[in-house]
Parts: C-alpha cells; structure tokens; sequence
C-alpha cells in the first residue's frame, strides 16, 4: 500500500518472464566451440550468441593470406557445412534460439545453418534466431564488410525477402547501433544513424517483395543495440528508438499491426567503457548497464549477453562468462525488477528526455536524409563518429569526463583477478590455425568438386542477374561443400571490392594548448630532418576495429604531422610497401584481434625486405605484458595497451623515436 493512500501499489500478476540470457562466444574450432556452448547451456543460458572468426566474418578460408593470424582468434572459424554440422552437434535446432553475429556473409552462414537443421530433420520454418546482417554499420564502424555498398544492400534484402516467407520465426537482421556507440556514437547520433540504416534497408527489401509481404517484413527487423554507463540517458534513448520506430511502421509503411509495431531489440552493454586498468571496476560498470535495458517494463530487451569482466585485456575463459550470464539471472530472479509495471512511465524527467533526444534525432536523420539516405550518407555518417570520439578522449584527457581508474582514483591495490600472470585470459591454442588450414584442404580434397563448381557457377549466374533472389542458390552451394571463401569470392568476382572511408580526413581538428606545445616540437624536429615529420598507421591483417588507430592518426595530423592511413585490411607487404614509397618516419600498428605475435613479426619482416628496417615501429592493441615484452625483444619500440589512454603522451613519444633514430637533440 502506499503509506499517503488507500490506492494499492501497481503490481503484476505473476513475474514477467525473464529475458533470453546469451553469452557472446566462440573460438578456436567448431568441436572446442561446440563444447564451450554445451557447458553454457547447461549453466542456464537460454540462447546462444555464436561469435565468428575475422576470416569466417569477411569471407577467407583459413588458408588465405589474409586469414594468417586470425583463425580462431576473435570467435569460431566456420569454412563449411561440415564445420557448422560439428558446431552444432547435440543442440536441437528445433528448440534453441540461435543469434550470429555476421554481417557481410550473412546469407552463407544462414544458409549453413538451415542445411544442419535439414539434417536434424528440422523444417525452415521451426528455426528461431537472428542474423546480425547489418553492412551499413561495417563500414560505419567495425570494419567486416566483403563488398560493395549496393550488392551488399542487395544481399541483406535477398535474406530479409527469403526468411519473411521460407523461415518465419526468425530474425533476418538486426540493425545493429551497439558499434556505433562503440565508434564514438553520442545518444543522439545512435538513434539517428541506426533508424536511418533501419530506413534504407526496408526501402532496398521493399524492391524486391511484394507490397503486400512489407507489413510482415517490418514485424520481423529487429535491433542490436549499446548500453552505456549513463543508464538513465541509456534507458530514455531506448524509450526513444521504441516510440520513433512505431512512427515509422505507422507513417512510411502503412504497419496497421501494433504487435509487428514493436520495437524488439537484443543487447550487449557497452565494452567501449570497460578498462584495462583496474578491471575488477568492469563487473560494477556491467551491472549498471544492465539496469538500462532491464528496469523499464515498456522498453525491455527481448535478450541480453553482457561482455566479462576482462575483454578489455583480452579473450574471456569459461569462468568469466559464467560471471556474466550469473548477473542476468540474479537481475532476472533475486530482485523484483520483474514484478511490476513500467516503473518510468509517467516520470517527468524521463518524458523530458526523450521528447529531447527524439527532436535531435529526428533533425539527424533529416540531415542524412538530405544527403540520399545511409548508403550515400556513409562518408558524413563516419566523419560524424570519428569527430565524437575525439571529443570523448579529449573529455578524459581534460578531466572533464571522469573514468574511474584511468583519469581519477588511481592509486590502486594488486588485483588478484589478474595475479596469476596470464592476465586472467583464454588464450587461443596456436595450433588451431594449422589444424584449420589442414581440415579445409582435406574437405576439397575428400568432396564433390564437380557439384561443387556447378553450384558455384548457378550463383555466379543469379548474382549477376539482379533479378533472383541469392538465398536458393546460396542454400545449395553450402548443402554442395562450397567453402566460406569461395562462396565469397565468387561474389567479389561479380560484385567488386570495396574499401570504406575512414572519417580522419573529416574530424575538425584540436584547439588545445598542449597540441599547440606539440606542433612546435613537430616543426623543430620536421626542420631538422628537412622535410615534414611523417607517420604511417596501419592495421595488418582482418581487424577491423579501428576507432583507436583512427583517433591516433587523427592526434597526429593535429599535431602537425604528415599522415599516412589507408583503413583496414592491408597485408604486412602492402604496409612495408607504402612506408617505403611514402619514405616515412616512423609507423604504427594497430592490432586488437589477439594475431599481434603472428602479424608484427610479419610486417618487420616486409619491412626488412623492403629495406626499410630503419624505421622505429610502434604497436597498439589488447596486448598482455608477456607478449608486449615478447614484441619490444622482437624489434618494436614501444606498445600502447588500452591502459595509455593519453594521446597526447603518446604523440611525445613518437616524436622524440623519430628525434633519436635521427639524432636530433632534444630542446635545449
């Protein structure tokens, strides 16, 4: 009862049910990965998040050049149905809740996907999920895209167009907001950006299904979204994106249904603002999140997976995601958060908020609008994160925005989560990449090729029509044996190549005194060697996370310095290649995928090759203390891990390598 009244409290009448529990996992082979989801399930995750390698993820066998490196490192490698047969092993498709995070490929491992449920003898229709499948935001800000804008466009409404009427239940694609976050995204710019893709996607469905299928289509697009530390804001962003996608289903496709209205969304909480430093901090950060996606009745997520406590240091063990998935069913079972109503609503501060978030969304996307729409409002959409992001560092860097741990109470005991001198990580058996490039091989060698090439040869042909549908021909190469990476390349070969913009070029640039003080450094060092200061950054290999090495790049042109970066996804012979035509200074490598020992000693070697082995190389990444004292024996000059966060201090460092492999004294 309430103590001023006779009204009785507003209460359910029975606990909602709580929300699917995932856990964002994957690694090494498909046998280990198979185990790891055995054990999750079995500890009461109700649905899995599958994590994919970065050659699986941008469609490499594990035998391509670019895949060195990175097999098994940032989730599972998956080269063919075999593999996906082997993942799945044990797990009823016919009852499980399948979420993959893929994007560029997709309409593969979909296709892999409902090939094993044949198997099982599990019909399309009975599969419930959900494909990531959301390019717009890879070029935006995590980098696994495989084509071309418009093909990739094509490919999305393919899926979206084949699953509304052959697999029903399942989710074609999350429009995906939780990297733009990750990229620098503020609340406004998350809304915005994310409705706009959202706009342009149903747009290029609505071309290719009959109308009357587009009120289905809308009720099956879901939503990937971030939660950030600032859980009030975070919740009345979410409020937000609810009421403006009910909008939209109303006012731009007709949606009469208010169920097929919904705005359903999965989450992962924000990893941007876990730290290295002090990372015990992380699990409180967690928790908070959480509370963003889970306290309001009215905008609850339909799934969650919250990141462990150590991905800031690297690949989290078994016992840190049981961790994880243990938070979410103290939230979902010990507390009451499940037995009321909508505890916001009618609270004045938060109708406030998001009526102020809505107006600055809606004047976003007008914008983007004005540009042609998220496919041709790429370029400003990355300019516009990559600006934010370096006003979030300049925050920190100033002390304005306090993070706990780096910029303010500092003085900190010995952890003894990270005692044991392995970081408290998984680390990736270094064999599995040999492993993996022998399994492919062996499965060319041992399968059908000439149904294999015909197969290939039929997709080739639908791709270039424009007129098929991709799925029906994508669904019979993986049942023929096609591998990930010809299934791929025949695409490339009809659709083209692509590299996206990185935004460096559009960021404003920095007024600040300490700036100023290393302009001057970098004139008196750039007289003394008789021509402009010049630094190479470059990202080796498929990671394509590249907020840090585009917030480096950005400080040092702010700094004075000539620039060169050319985004993501180079070779170790293309870096060594451009460092030598250029005639750089100095080069930086940017490396947050675990494959920093295979791919640094690689590029040095290019770099010796090219007979450049003169220049000073410095390295960035989630890197333990082991290997970056491995890496500095091995010929690099300094590592930088998440813990330097100070730009500024950095920039110092990479001017006075370059004063000293030069000879040039420092300031009197």
């Amino acid at each position: 009862m309430d103590p001023m009244s006779d009204t009785p409290l507003p209460r359910l009448s029975e606990r909602d049910r709580p929300w699917l529990m995932r856990t964002y996992a994957g690694h090494s082979d498909a046998k280990r990965s198979n185990e790891l989801y055995r054990r999750n399930l079995e500890k009461g995750q109700t649905g899995l998040s599958v994590a994919f390698d970065l050659p699986t993820q941008t469609g490499y066998d594990p035998d391509h050049e670019l895949a060195n490196g990175e097999v098994g490192k940032v989730g599972v490698s998956i080269a063919h149905v075999g593999d996906m047969r082997t993942l799945l092993d044990g797990i009823p498709l016919d009852q499980m809740n399948t979420s993959m995070t893929i994007n560029a490929t997709a309409a593969w491992l979909l296709a892999l996907y409902v090939v094993v449920a044949e198997e099982q003898g599990v019909p399309q229709d009975r599969l419930q999920g959900t494909t990531q499948n959301d390019i717009l935001k890879e070029y935006l800000s995590r980098g696994t895209y495989a084509f071309p804008p418009g093909p990739s466009m094509r490919l999305i409404a393919d899926t979206i167009a084949y699953t509304v009427t052959q697999v029903p239940k399942w989710n074609p694609i999350n429009i995906c907001s939780y990297h733009l976050q990750e990229a620098g995204a503020t609340p406004v710019q998350e809304i915005a950006f994310t409705m706009s893709n959202a706009i342009a996607v149903l747009d290029a469905v609505r071309e290719r299904v009959p109308e009357e299928l587009m009120e289905d289509v809308f009720g099956r697009i879901s939503f990937f979204v971030n939660a950030g530390v600032r859980f009030v804001e975070e919740h009345a962003k979410l409020r937000a994106m609810a009421q403006l996608w009910d909008e939209l289903g109303r006012e731009r496709y007709g949606v009469q249904d208010d169920k097929k209205r919904r705005f359903r969304y999965g989450v992962q909480v924000n990893s941007l603002g876990l730290t290295e430093v002090q990372p015990e901090n992380n699990v409180y950060r967690i928790a908070l999140e959480a509370l963003a996606v889970t306290l309001g009745r009215g905008t609850r997520a339909r799934a969650v997976q919250l990141p462990a406590w150590n991905e800031a240091l690297g690949l989290p063990r078994p016992w840190d995601q049981q961790w994880s998935l243990r938070l979410q069913q103290i939230l979902a079972y010990e507390t009451d958060l499940l037995e009321y109503p909508d505890i916001f609503e009618g609270s004045k501060v938060m109708d406030a908020l998001v009526t102020e978030l809505l107006s600055a969304a809606k004047e976003e996307m007008t914008h983007v609008a004005e540009l042609g729409g998220a496919v041709d409002g790429v370029d400003y959409m990355k300019g516009a994160l990559v600006e934010s992001q370096r006003e979030r560092f300049s925050r920190i860097e100033a002390g304005e925005q306090t993070v706990v741990g780096i910029n303010r109470f500092t003085s900190s005991e010995p952890s003894p989560l990270t005692a044991d001198g392995d970081a408290g990580i998984l680390v990736v058996d270094s064999r599995v990449e040999a492993e993996q490039r022998e399994a492919v091989s062996r499965w060319r060698s041992e399968r059908d090729q000439a149904g294999v090439d015909a197969a290939l040869k039929e997709l080739a042909r639908v791709a270039r029509s424009d007129e098929e549908n991709v799925m029906p021909a994508t669904i019979t190469a993986a049942r023929a044996g096609a591998t990930t990476g010809e299934w791929a390349q025949t695409l490339r070969e009809v659709f083209g190549e692509y590299r996206a913009p990185t935004g460096v070029g559009e960021a404003a640039a920095l007024p600040s005194e300490e700036v100023a003080e290393l302009r001057e450094e970098v004139e008196r060092v750039s007289d003394a060697l008789g021509r402009r200061l010049k630094f190479l950054v470059g990202k080796p290999g498929l990671d394509g996370h590249s907020n840090g090495a585009e917030q480096i790049a950005v400080r040092a042109r702010d700094a004075g310095m000539d620039v060169v970066y050319e985004g993501i996804r180079l070779t170790p012979s293309q870096i060594a290649t451009s460092a030598a035509q250029e005639g750089v200074h100095i080069i930086g490598l940017s490396i947050l995928s675990g494959s920093h020992r295979e791919l640094i000693p690689t590029v040095l070697k290019a770099l010796r090759d090219a007979g450049i082995e003169d220049v000073p190389v410095v390295v960035g990444g989630i890197i333990p203390e082991a290997d970056a004292a491995w890496l500095r024996e091995a010929g690099v000059a300094s590592v930088y891990t998440p813990k330097d966060w100070d730009l500024n201090r950095m920039m110092r460092d990479i001017i006075e390598l370059v004063a000293a492999r030069h000879g040039i004294a420092a300031p009197a």
